[in-house]
């Protein structure tokens, strides 16, 4: 119905007549516009296709034409940059002393694992590797705290050993070298007890035979230490410290002998209690205590950084999809 028969009509309001009108002459023209744009559409933007169709021979509305396909989205291809060149935390995290191949080796790592698509993803990645170096640097200074306190520590072996086996008396730690102990292997720490233990049974054998007394004693009791106790004996002779007879043995295994295979005896059969108690004053936790909240920081720092590149990786999903 046109708009004169409507007024001439009466039934409507001026108002309301005038907004009908203008309403259907609106859509009327938005349809003819779109309608005009599809059947003019510009040739080049029909006719963009594969390198190997010929542009001048695609018309508007031939269908044999081959489809438009967009490209893959190859994020890490399109925006893989050298993370020393172009990383601006990466110039500041390697110090001077530190291998910037090891460095980029760890950044190209975490790329090829993530594929980032952009400079912000990419700057989270270089985040991630910053955290993992520096808590490298955090096991370093570590193992350079309790490596300082096994220093200190095996100099106090007249404190250290005592105090391994606490309820075991002769432990004095005197002319012992505690780091002696430490290198010491499985299978020469059972060879140092067996030899102590023969030690300690031949200089008990000869002061029991020095004790029975009897016609050549000296010579019986001399035969049964050991030959590196004899020759003990001998450098004690030859300076004219002892006598060579019976008394003069009895004398110096008495003064030296017993309480020196007791000690070796007791240090080899504890061995594993000393190094543990060396290892444990060593330590010295306190020590640690800024280390260990650092790495913490870092621990959370890591965590944050990860979880927003994920974040950041499934919005940019959900748009693709």
């Amino acid at each position: 119905m046109s708009l004169a028969a409507l007024l001439q009509k009466g039934s409507l309001p001026f108002a309301r007549v005038m907004h009908c009108y203008l309403l259907t002459l609106f859509c009327k023209c938005s349809a003819a516009e779109i309608s005009h744009r599809t059947s003019h559409q510009h040739p080049k933007e029909k006719t963009m296709t594969t390198h190997n169709t010929n542009l001048t021979d695609l018309t508007v509305g031939d269908t044999s034409a081959p489809l438009v396909t967009a490209p893959k989205d190859q994020p890490y291809q399109v925006v893989r940059f050298n993370a020393l060149k172009h990383g601006i935390l990466s110039r500041y995290t390697v110090l001077s002393h530190e291998s910037h191949a090891d460095y980029e080796s760890l950044v190209d790592s975490l790329m090829e694992e993530h594929l980032p698509a952009g400079a912000t993803e990419q700057h989270l990645i270089e985040e991630l590797a910053s955290v993992i170096w520096r808590k490298r640097r955090v096991l370093q200074a570590e193992g350079a705290t309790i490596n300082k306190g096994l220093k200190e520590s095996s100099r106090n072996a007249k404190t250290i050993i005592p105090a391994a086996a606490p309820f075991e008396m002769g432990l004095s730690g005197e002319n012992t070298r505690i780091s002696d102990l430490m290198e010491q292997k499985p299978d020469e720490v059972s060879e140092s007890q067996q030899s102590s233990r023969h030690d300690l049974d031949a200089t008990n054998r000869a002061s029991a035979i020095l004790r029975k007394g009897g016609d050549r004693a000296y010579d019986k009791a001399l035969r049964a230490l050991l030959p590196d106790t004899r020759e003990w004996w001998q450098e004690y002779v030859d300076d004219e410290e002892y006598t060579a007879d019976a008394a003069g043995l009895a004398a110096f295994i008495t003064e030296h002998v017993t309480r020196f295979v007791y000690q070796q005896e007791k240090e080899s059969r504890h061995h594993d209690a000393i190094v543990n108690q060396t290892i444990g004053e060593g330590l010295q936790a306190y020590r640690l205590e800024k280390l260990s909240r650092y790495e913490t920081h870092l621990d959370r720092k890591f965590e944050r950084t990860l979880a927003m590149l994920i974040k950041l990786k499934d919005l940019r999903s959900c748009r693709a999809a």
